[in-house]
C-alpha cells in the first residue's frame, strides 16, 4: 500500500520519490530522471503485482489540473523547477492497482475519480458511533453516558472533534471529567474556542502537515476556498453572522445574480461546509450551517481583522431584507425573525451599524407586536427608539414612528398611561414637522383614540375619531384601509358610550368594506367581527352576538394563534355571551382558558386579565361556586 499526501504539489513528488526509496527503483539517484515518470511507469507494469493507493488530502483540485497560461500549465515541482504536465497525468490508471481518493472537496474528488458516481459521501457518525469513539479514549460508566451522550451531541457527533475532546479531558484526567469538560464548552464561545483549538494531544496516524484541532483543519479549508473563489468565503463569512438553521437564499444574494449566487454556494457544499434545505411548504431554499463551522468561521474572520466588517455587513442585509411586519409579510419575518435577533445582539458605535440595528429592531418590533408576543417586542422596539435618538435625534420622523410602535405597544401591555403620554409627544412631533393633514399624523392621532377610550376619556376620543374619519375620507377616500381602521376605532368608542345605533351602521361598513378591500381572514377584518358581535351582545341580542363570536374566534385561532392577546378578547366575551344565556358549563370552560392564557401572555395584573378575573368569578358565583370565586379575588 503507497499513502500518497497530495495537498500540494510538493508533497505529492515528494511521495512519490518516497515510493521510489521503498521498492528500490533503478534510476533513483540519476538527478536528471523524472521520479514522477519513474513510479509511474512502474506502477502501470502489471507484472510489478497488486498495489493500493491512498491519495490523501486531495482538496486542491488545481493541483493536479492547473488553470492554463497561454498553451501551458506551469507546476511548481518539489525542487524550484517548473512543470509543463500536469500532475493528474502521473495518477496511474492500470488493471492491476486501485486508487483511494480521500478530499473534503466533493467537486475536487469527483474530477479525481471522474465520475460523481465514484464518490462516496462520509456522513457524521451517528450517536452510538460518536459514544463507542469516545470511549476508547475516554472510558466512562453508565452513571457518565448521559453526560458523555450530551457531550458527542455538542460537538455534532463529528469524529475529529470527539477525538480532540477525549485528548483534551484525558491528559488533566481527574482535574477535567466529561462532566467539567461540558460544563467549559456550554459556557461561551470563547471556552468553545479554546478547546477546539488546543494541540496537546497528536494523533501519529494523521497527515504530519495537517493540523489535529479542528478549528484549525477547518481554518485550512476556509484558506483553500479563498484561493479558489474568495467571494465564496464572503458568502460564508455574511452566512456566519446569522443563526446556524434555515438561512434563507433570498438573505444571501445581496448583489449576486442567481448564476454567481450558485457558483459561490457549490464550494461551501463541497467542502461539506452547509447543507442545502428545501422548505416543504413552499419548496424555497434554506442552508444550515454547524455550530462548530459557524464558530469556526467567526474565530478565522476574527483573526483575520474582519469580524467587525461582518458584522457591519450582516446588519446592512437584515435591514434591507427584513419587511415591514404587516399582515401580508408574516412568513417572510418569521423565516427571518431567528436571524434578526442574532445580528441584534452584535453592538458597535457606530453610526451606520447603530442605525441599521435601530431600523431591524423597528420592524421586527412592529412585527412581534402584531403577532402578540409582547415581551420580545418590547425588547426590540427599546433597541429601536435608542438607537434613532442616538443618531437621528429625537424629533426625526423614523425617532417618532419607533416611538408610536412602543405607544402601541405599552397600549397592548395595559400600560395606557405611559402610551398616552408617548402618544402625545408622537402627535405633537409629526403636526409640528409634517403638518396636521399628513397620514401620519392622522395615524397618531388615531392611536391615542385608542388610548383614551382604554382610559374612558370618552368625549375626546369621540370628537378626535370624528376629526381624523373626516380627513381620511376627504384624502383618501371611504373604503381605503387606512379610514376604515379610523372607522372601526370611532365605532368602538360610540359602542362604549352607548351609542348602538350610530356604532353598528359604521361597523357595518368598516365589516363589508374590509372583507372587499383587505380580505375576510385578515386581522383587522376579523376584529371588526368581534367589535359587532360585543356590540349586539350589549344591547341583549345574545344568539346572534354568540354566532358572531364564534366566527370571530374560529378565524382569529386560525390567522393569529390560540394565545394572540386578540384571540383570547374573543374567548372572554364568548364566555360572557354565554353566561347571559344560562349557559354556565360552558361559559366557565372558555372563562378558565381565558384567565390562564392572560396570565401567561399579558401577566396578573393586565387590565384584561383582572377583567377575566372578574368574568370568571360571576359566572362561578352564578353557579353557587361561592368559594372558589372568592378564592380569585
Amino acid at each position: 500500500m503507497f499513502w500518497v499526501h497530495a495537498s500540494n504539489a510538493a508533497r505529492f513528488e515528494q511521495a512519490y520519490r518516497d515510493i521510489a526509496t521503498m521498492i528500490e527503483l533503478p534510476g533513483l539517484g540519476d538527478p536528471k530522471v523524472d521520479i514522477l515518470q519513474l513510479v509511474y511507469n512502474w506502477l502501470c507494469d502489471e507484472a510489478n503485482g497488486r498495489w493500493l493507493m491512498i491519495l490523501d488530502n486531495a482538496d486542491d483540485d488545481s493541483v493536479f489540473f492547473p488553470l492554463y497560461v497561454g498553451s501551458e500549465a506551469m507546476l511548481q515541482g518539489s525542487e524550484g523547477r517548473n512543470r509543463t504536465t500536469p500532475l493528474a497525468r502521473f495518477i496511474p490508471q492500470s488493471r492491476n492497482g486501485w486508487i483511494l481518493v480521500t478530499s473534503r472537496n466533493k467537486r475536487a474528488a469527483g474530477n479525481l475519480v471522474g465520475t460523481y458516481d465514484n464518490v462516496i459521501d462520509v456522513l457524521p457518525m451517528d450517536e452510538e458511533d460518536a459514544l463507542a469513539l469516545l470511549s476508547t479514549r475516554v472510558p466512562f460508566d453508565e452513571s457518565c453516558k448521559g453526560d458523555a451522550r450530551a457531550l458527542v451531541h455538542a460537538l455534532e457527533c463529528i469524529p475529529l472533534a470527539v477525538t480532540q475532546a477525549a485528548a483534551y479531558i484525558r491528559i488533566r484526567e481527574p482535574v477535567i471529567t466529561i462532566s467539567t469538560y461540558l460544563q467549559l464548552f456550554r459556557v461561551s464561545e470563547r471556552n468553545q474556542t479554546h478547546l477546539l483549538s488546543n494541540e496537546e494531544a497528536r494523533d501519529l496516524r494523521r497527515d504530519p502537515s495537517m493540523r489535529d484541532a479542528i478549528i484549525t483543519t477547518w481554518q485550512m479549508s476556509f484558506d483553500q476556498i479563498q484561493k479558489m473563489r474568495p467571494s465564496a468565503t464572503d458568502l460564508l463569512a455574511l452566512m456566519s453572522m446569522f443563526d446556524g438553521q434555515g438561512i434563507p437564499e433570498r438573505l444571501l444574494h445581496d448583489g449576486r445574480n442567481r448564476l454567481q449566487f450558485l457558483d459561490d454556494i457549490t464550494p461551501l457544499t463541497s467542502f461539506s461546509l452547509i447543507r442545502v434545505q428545501i422548505r416543504q411548504e413552499n419548496k424555497e431554499q434554506t442552508f444550515e450551517m454547524h455550530p462548530l463551522v459557524q464558530l469556526t468561521t467567526r474565530k478565522w474572520l476574527e483573526l483575520n481583522g474582519q469580524i467587525g466588517n461582518w458584522r457591519k455587513e450582516s446588519l446592512r442585509v437584515m435591514e434591507l431584507t427584513f419587511p415591514s411586519g404587516e399582515h401580508g409579510t408574516w412568513a417572510a419575518c418569521q423565516m427571518l425573525l431567528p436571524h434578526s435577533r442574532m445580528i441584534l445582539a452584535f453592538f458597535s458605535n457606530n453610526e451606520n451599524e447603530v442605525l441599521y440595528r435601530a431600523k431591524v429592531a423597528h420592524r421586527t418590533a412592529y412585527y412581534l407586536l402584531l403577532k402578540g408576543e409582547l415581551t420580545a417586542a418590547e425588547e426590540m422596539a427599546g433597541v429601536a427608539v435608542d438607537g434613532m435618538e442616538k443618531v437621528l435625534g429625537p424629533g426625526h420622523i423614523d425617532t417618532l414612528s419607533c416611538i408610536n410602535d412602543l405607544a402601541l405597544l405599552l397600549r397592548e401591555q395595559g400600560k395606557y398611561e405611559e402610551a398616552e403620554e408617548l402618544n402625545r409627544r408622537v402627535l405633537e412631533g409629526y403636526e409640528k414637522s409634517l403638518g396636521k393633514m399628513h397620514p401620519y399624523t392622522l395615524t397618531s392621532i388615531s392611536n391615542l383614540i385608542d388610548v383614551l377610550r382604554a382610559l374612558r376619556k370618552y368625549t375626546e376620543a369621540e370628537e378626535l375619531g370624528r376629526q381624523v374619519l373626516e380627513s381620511r375620507e376627504i384624502i383618501l377616500g371611504k373604503e381605503y384601509p387606512d379610514t376604515l381602521r379610523v372607522a372601526s376605532k370611532l365605532a368602538a368608542v360610540l359602542q362604549s358610550q352607548g351609542k348602538y345605533i350610530e356604532a353598528k351602521e359604521l361597523n357595518l361598513h368598516v365589516l363589508e368594506s374590509g372583507e372587499k378591500v383587505l380580505g375576510k381572514e385578515h386581522p383587522e377584518t376579523i376584529g371588526v367581527i368581534n367589535n359587532v358581535a360585543a356590540m349586539l351582545g350589549d344591547q341583549g341580542f345574545h344568539k346572534a352576538a354568540e354566532e358572531l363570536g364564534r366566527r370571530h374566534l374560529e378565524f382569529a385561532e386560525k390567522i393569529l394563534g390560540k394565545e394572540h392577546p386578540n384571540t383570547l378578547v374573543s374567548v372572554n366575551n364568548l364566555a360572557v355571551m354565554l353566561q347571559h344565556q344560562g349557559r354556565y358549563e360552558e361559559a366557565e370552560e372558555l372563562g378558565r382558558r381565558a384567565l390562564e392564557s392572560r396570565k401567561k401572555v399579558l401577566g396578573k395584573g393586565h387590565p384584561d386579565t383582572l377583567s377575566s378575573i372578574a368574568n370568571l368569578a360571576f359566572i362561578l358565583r352564578s353557579q353557587g361556586k361561592f368559594e372558589e370565586a372568592d378564592a380569585l379575588n
